[in-house]
C-alpha cells in the first residue's frame, strides 16, 4: 500500500514538472528532482519528498496536510489538531476534517466510520462518535456516567439522576436537585422604651420590645424563620402625663402656684355671692320698712 501511494505521488509530480513521454522515465526524473526518500526525513516521517513533505508516517503517528500557499505539505503528528478527527487503519493513520467528517453522516468507532453504532453504544451528534449508552434513568447524557437530562420522576444532580433528592437538596421545577436554603436572621436590636397602650407615662408596669431582621428567606423545604419580635414586662417610676391642652414646649406651672390661683378664684366667687346676698337682704329690708310705714299711715287716717 505504501509503495502504491509513493507511485501515485511520483506520477503527479512528473506530470507537473516534466513532459516525459514514458511513465518509467517520468518516475525516474521526478525521483531525482523531488528527492523522494526514506533517508533524512524529519518530524516522524517514514518517507518524504522535498516538495510535498511527509508522504508516510512512522507507526502510531497521523499524517496531516498543511496548506502552504497553493500546495499542501504533509506532516506527521502524535494527535490531530483542532477541527480534525484521527482515523486509524492497518495501512495508515489520517487526520480528517470534522466538517468533511460530518458530511459523511457516519460515526467514528475504533478508527472506522460507521453509519450506525454497535450494540451497547449510541451515536453522539456533537462528537460524531459512538459513545457508551446512557444509564436507564437518563434521557440524555454527555458520557456513560454523566447525565444531562433525567427520565420522568428523577432529578438531576451533578450529572447523576436521583428518584429523591439527597439531604440538604430539594427538587426544582426544572427537575433538578438544588441546595436547600434555610432562614437567616440578624442580631436583636436594643430594647425599646417602656410603654403601655402606646403611652410612656401614667403607669408603673408596661412592656418593652426588641426586633431583628430577616437576612435570608428560606426555600420551600428550608428551615422557617424564627420570631422577629420579642417583648418583656418592664417597671418605670410613675409620672404624670402632660395635659392634652398643654402646648408643646409650654412648661407646666408648679402645683402650689396653680392651687393658689384656684383658691383665689374661689374666694372671688364667694365674695361675689356674699355681696349679692347682702344686696338682696338690704332690698328686702327696705321693702318691709316701706310696707310698715304705709300700713301705719292707713291705720292713723282711720282713727281720725
Amino acid at each position: 500500500m505504501q509503495l502504491q501511494l509513493i507511485s501515485i505521488v511520483l506520477i503527479l509530480h512528473c506530470m507537473e514538472y516534466t513532459n516525459c513521454q514514458h511513465q518509467d522515465s517520468k518516475h525516474r526524473q521526478h525521483k531525482q528532482g523531488s528527492g523522494v526518500s526514506s533517508q533524512g526525513c524529519q518530524g516522524g516521517c517514514q518517507t518524504c519528498s522535498v516538495y510535498n513533505g511527509c508522504l508516510t508516517c512512522k507507526p502510531k503517528l497521523f499524517i496531516h496536510l498543511e496548506r502552504d500557499g497553493m500546495r499542501q505539505i504533509g506532516v506527521c503528528l502524535a494527535s490531530c489538531p483542532n477541527g480534525f478527527y484521527g482515523t486509524r487503519s492497518p495501512d495508515r493513520n489520517d487526520c480528517i476534517s470534522k466538517t468533511h467528517f460530518r458530511q459523511l453522516g457516519s460515526y467514528l468507532h475504533k478508527g472506522k466510520c460507521m453509519e450506525s453504532c454497535p450494540d451497547g453504544l449510541m451515536p453522539s451528534d456533537t462528537k460524531k462518535e459512538c459513545v457508551p449508552a446512557c444509564p436507564a434513568d437518563c434521557d440524555s447524557c454527555q458520557t456513560s456516567d454523566t447525565c444531562t437530562r433525567c427520565a420522568p420522576g428523577h432529578y438531576l444532580l451533578h450529572g447523576q439522576c436521583h428518584p429523591v433528592c439527597p439531604d440538604e437538596f430539594e427538587p426544582s421545577d426544572l427537575m433538578e436537585c438544588i441546595p436547600t436554603v434555610h432562614c437567616e436572621v440578624g442580631e436583636w436590636s436594643e430594647w425599646g422604651p417602656c410603654s403601655r397602650s402606646g403611652k410612656t407615662c401614667g403607669f408603673k408596669w408596661g412592656e418593652e420590645t426588641r426586633t431583628r431582621k430577616v437576612l435570608q428567606n428560606p426555600s420551600p423545604m428550608g428551615s422557617p424563620c424564627p420570631t422577629t419580635s420579642d417583648k418583656r414586662e418592664c417597671f418605670v417610676k410613675r409620672r404624670r402625663c402632660k395635659p392634652k391642652g398643654q402646648r408643646r414646649g409650654e412648661k407646666k406651672k408648679p402645683f402650689n402656684q396653680q392651687e393658689k390661683e384656684n383658691a383665689e378664684a374661689r374666694r372671688g366667687r364667694k365674695r361675689e355671692r356674699e355681696k349679692e346676698t347682702i344686696d338682696r337682704e338690704a332690698s328686702e329690708s327696705r321693702n318691709n320698712t316701706e310696707h310698715r310705714r304705709r300700713r301705719d299711715q292707713s291705720r292713723d287716717a282711720g282713727t281720725v
